[in-house]
């Protein structure tokens, strides 16, 4: 019997190297490498071509509380097995169904069941990165458990409601379908991490390099935040960052190897420092399903509205490393957003009691959940007096 896998309660990068990077205009493109891919876990796209993706989160297409609402370009499916079982399944089985599509006028609609959908023994489809944002958007969803005065009759019945975030395609990025086409792919390459003007957008693993192969221009439909979009507009190049050999200490081949390889060696550290607030930082993790001796994972860093922040998913194995990574960078906004609602579900939706330990006035607070666009929680008295509160000050 395989051993549980453990749930990440932070981001590491142990049994890959950091490879140099490669620059096209502002994307860094960071290789990561792994040396002793696993031969039991495979990765493959599902190719969809929908406009939209309706997905029933509990299975039943008849609650529409319960439904997430995107564009989905692709799944991935993945097949794991003990013997190098996943390596030989790899490509030969056939796709079975994946939903049922409808066509609505001029748009074409795809109706799915479930995020992750278990298609045969050894094979799970699940839905890259929506995953991780269904999360992000059901966190404290449900609203206050206890009937407050101050929120109307909506957020008391129904909770937060609809909620919903914007984000740009990959391909709506400034230069990033260049840097993907010029990319080099290296030998034993699993992974990359993305940078638009030096600023960490997102990482990419998966478990073996043939996957990679198959896998790397997936990053064009993924989605990313509007920071990221907005870096790729004003931003043509990264920061300036030399590092060169001194060919005065070089008087052999061997002196040469040993010089390229500390160069190699100090990039890969470089660029381990750069994404310092998404690798080994604290994650709140839960999991999503149990594959063999795989676990798939969803997570949030801890939340640091003064930080970047980033949500995210995983397939881990049992011996504790990422052979499955994708993130998701929030903007301030949603970090702020997230990090507000936290806070009230930790005092009890009591907006004195969340105003108090935030160091603000409940007026103060009530108008900054507003601004974050909550107000709709709130009864219309309650924000008119909040108003008129803050103009007395």
């Amino acid at each position: 019997m395989s051993r549980k896998t453990p749930l990440l309660d932070n981001l590491s990068l142990r049994g890959l190297q950091i490879a140099p990077s490669q620059v096209c205009g502002s994307i860094r493109l960071v290789p990561l490498l792994r040396s002793h891919p696993r031969r039991d876990l495979r990765l493959e796209r599902r190719n969809y071509d929908e406009n939209l993706a309706i997905v029933a989160l509990d299975g039943d297409m008849m609650n529409p509380d319960m439904m997430y609402v995107s564009y989905v370009p692709h799944g991935l499916v993945l097949s794991w097995g003990e013997g190098g079982g996943a390596e030989v399944a790899f490509g030969t089985k056939m796709q079975g169904r994946d939903g049922k599509v409808f066509h609505c006028g001029c748009a074409k609609l795809r109706l799915m069941h479930r995020m992750t959908k278990r298609e045969s023994r050894d094979r799970l489809r699940f839905l890259p990165l929506h995953l991780a944002m269904e999360g992000f958007l059901g966190m404290f969803f449900s609203g206050p458990a206890i009937a407050w005065e101050e929120y109307s009759r909506q957020a008391l019945s129904h909770g937060l409601g609809c909620r919903w975030e914007l984000s740009y395609s990959g391909r709506a990025i400034a230069g990033f379908e260049d840097a993907l086409r010029l990319f080099e792919i290296h030998e034993g390459q699993v992974g990359l991490l993305v940078f638009v003007a030096d600023t960490l957008a997102s990482a990419f693993i998966v478990p073996n390099p043939q996957d990679y192969r198959a896998l790397h221009t997936s990053l064009l439909e993924d989605f990313y935040g509007e920071l990221i979009y907005q870096y790729g507009l004003l931003y043509d190049t990264t920061f300036p960052m030399d590092m060169a050999i001194d060919e005065r200490k070089i008087n052999n081949l061997n002196q040469l190897r040993t010089a390229v390889a500390d160069l190699r060696s100090q990039w890969g550290k470089f660029h381990g420092f750069m994404a310092t607030d998404l690798l080994n930082r604290a994650v709140n993790s839960r999991r999503v399903y149990k594959l063999g001796p795989f676990g798939l994972q969803r997570f949030i860093t801890d939340l640091d509205p003064g930080r970047e922040n980033h949500i995210g998913e995983a397939i881990v194995s049992d011996d504790g490393e990422i052979q499955y990574l994708k993130t998701y960078r929030l903007s301030a906004a949603q970090t702020r957003r997230v990090y507000l609602l936290s806070q009230l579900a930790k005092y009890q939706w009591n907006l004195d009691v969340t105003a108090r330990e935030l160091g603000q006035e409940t007026h103060e607070f009530v108008l900054r959940l507003d601004k974050a666009g909550f107000g709709y929680l709130f009864k219309q008295n309650v924000l008119e007096l909040a108003r008129k509160n803050a103009k007395k000050r």
